[in-house]
């Protein structure tokens, strides 16, 4: 039974009594249709209208796009719809989630490097904010997977670092700041990322922690989320083998499922354990986690019968809610299991008030508060007090015009910065040259043979310096985060570490000295945003003290990295 007043709906009798009412009055077709989160495919206003008339999605999620373009398609679906939507965006670093125009405030690493909470309930208060101004109303945020594994190439700079107790205070602080304004969180990956080294996007990860392990860990982060209020939680495609075996000790190994399909999971741990009450949503559907464990008509039944209230993305459309429509009709999903997730859904709608509101997306001019003056300030302020030196053991820095002026650059990945604006390599050289510096970037074709067979001798002549910046971003479907050189024999090597100055700042990735335990001068900064050169800079060149402090270790276990 389903208890919609209290933790996390607290749903006044009046409202408890309209969902049920709701819930009772629905045709079957309609129920179905709330199960639906679509992945946002459509721009034509008049297919998306055909969409949500024949399938009554529940909930629709956008990339981030124009904010202006997206506000304009959240405000045709909610007023086509007969039910209010849930909107829901990836608000992990702010408002950029959503609206390219949005604040880049800092991902989620950057904020535990800080040191102060209030950044956290900055980072959750900018995202709904944000978010909630271009109409979305869930964030599928925070991540409260933990940095077990450096090599892991999906929880990286998503997540509050490795220390479980500092995610739980940092995701605690985000909660606050983004259920403030109306938005609901979706805490993720349940039951847990970031043990293995494997990307859930593409194989059924596996969380291998023992039962008092996960308890002391993922489970006291999740305990403690849960009672604070989060809204939703989101089942992700990865096993936990001790917890399924707890509870089901008869279990076979090939029958072991990720949390998205998983009853041991859902309803044993997640429900009757850790006592949550709210939505539950599966990851994305479409990921091979998911997939690739039966066949797609039988997972997404099963993915309700075991306790998920909402399926995240299809396939085709047309096909996955017949799918639907066939269990439901031959029984395999109960009436009752039917309700009982509908029920959850607009219990979850109504806690945000979403029936009350004679205007679900706000008009055009809300749109000033992306990129706010007091966003782009807090943004700043995060730099200054996170960006972090790992090490300096040659005592290199301030760097100075009079010993490091002519500064050779090496440029790591960088294509394109994470909210779509011009690489910030661009930046960070634009804020040396301001303090003086005399900068020449590494170029293959001009420079390459110079670098395979020049002499060392006129290498030192033409440079006093040379600075490393990376920008090599973790994705998925990207199943390694490392620096890869370019031929010949590692043509861009930090091979002449002991013959000139060298240091290596990181702006995406904190676990780069795997690949560079020779370098002496070692940066992170965290996130690939418009605000970290400025700082870098000012650090680089003494004018602003080094505050962060790692999060996670960036020494990656290796003794000769700290050297």
């Amino acid at each position: 039974m389903i208890n919609l007043q209290a933790n996390p709906f607290f749903l006044t009798a009046e409202q408890e009594s309209f969902v049920y009412q709701t819930v009772n009055n629905m045709t079957i077709a309609e129920k179905i249709g709330q199960l639906f989160c679509l992945h946002g495919d459509y721009k034509d206003f008049d297919e998306l209208a055909q969409v949500i008339t024949h399938y009554q999605p529940g909930a629709m999620m956008y990339r981030p796009g124009d904010s202006k373009q997206i506000q304009d398609i959240h405000r045709f679906i909610q007023q086509t719809s007969r039910l209010p939507l849930l909107l829901a965006a990836n608000l992990e670093s702010g408002g950029d989630g959503i609206g390219n125009d949005g604040t880049f405030y800092g991902r989620a690493i950057q904020v535990a490097a800080a040191e102060d909470n209030k950044h956290a309930y900055r980072l959750g208060k900018i995202s709904g904010k944000e978010g909630a101004a271009v109409g979305c109303n869930w964030s599928f945020a925070p991540v409260v997977d933990i940095n077990m594994n450096y090599s892991n190439p999906i929880t990286n700079v998503r997540t509050f670092g490795s220390d479980p107790k500092r995610v739980k205070d940092l995701a605690l602080e985000y909660i606050k700041g983004c259920q403030e304004e109306d938005v609901a969180v979706s805490i993720k990956h349940f039951p847990g990322d970031g043990v293995d080294d494997r990307d859930q996007h593409l194989v059924t990860s596996v969380n291998s922690l023992s039962t008092s392990e996960w308890d002391e860990t993922y489970g006291m982060v999740y305990r403690e989320l849960i009672e604070a209020g989060a809204k939703t939680v989101m089942a992700g495609h990865i096993m936990q083998p001790a917890y399924t075996r707890f509870f089901n000790p008869s279990i076979k190994d090939e029958e072991i499922m990720p949390g998205s399909l998983s009853p041991e999971l859902l309803q044993n741990l997640l429900r009757e354990k850790l006592g949550f009450n709210g939505l539950i949503v599966t990851d994305a559907t479409n990921m091979a986690g998911f997939a690739s464990k039966g066949m797609r008509k039988d997972l997404l039944a099963q993915a309700i019968n075991a306790g998920c209230d909402m399926l995240l993305f299809t396939r085709d459309l047309p096909e996955d809610y017949q799918a639907i429509q066939s269990a439901v009709s031959q029984q395999v999903i109960s009436a009752e299991r039917l309700d009982e997730a509908v029920t959850r859904i607009l219990a979850t709608k109504a806690s945000l008030k979403l029936f009350d509101k004679t205007e679900l997306v706000p008009q055009a001019e809300q749109l000033q508060t992306l990129r706010s003056e007091q966003h782009r300030q807090w943004a700043y302020e995060l730099s200054d007090e996170s960006i972090t030196l790992v090490k300096d053991t040659q005592a290199l820095l301030p760097l100075s015009l009079e010993k490091h002026q002519r500064v050779l650059l090496f440029v790591l990945g960088d294509v394109v910065s994470s909210s779509g604006k011009p690489p910030v390599s661009q930046a960070f050289v634009a804020e040396l040259e301001k303090e003086g510096f005399l900068v020449e970037r590494f170029d293959k074709k001009t420079m390459g043979s110079f670098f395979f067979s020049g002499s060392v001798e006129e290498l030192k002549q033409r440079y006093d310096s040379v600075l490393y910046f990376a920008n090599i971003k973790t994705a998925s479907n990207q199943t390694t985060v490392r620096i890869n050189w370019l031929p010949p024999m590692g043509l861009d090597v930090t091979w002449f570490v002991q013959e000139l100055p060298t240091a290596f700042i990181s702006t995406a990735n904190p676990y780069h000295l795997q690949d560079v335990p020779m370098i002496k001068t070692y940066i992170n900064a965290y996130t690939a945003n418009e605000f970290n050169p400025t700082e870098i800079v000012k650090k680089l060149v003494g004018k602003s003290t080094f505050k962060g402090v790692s999060p996670i270790d960036p020494f990656c276990g290796y003794w000769d990295a700290r050297l």
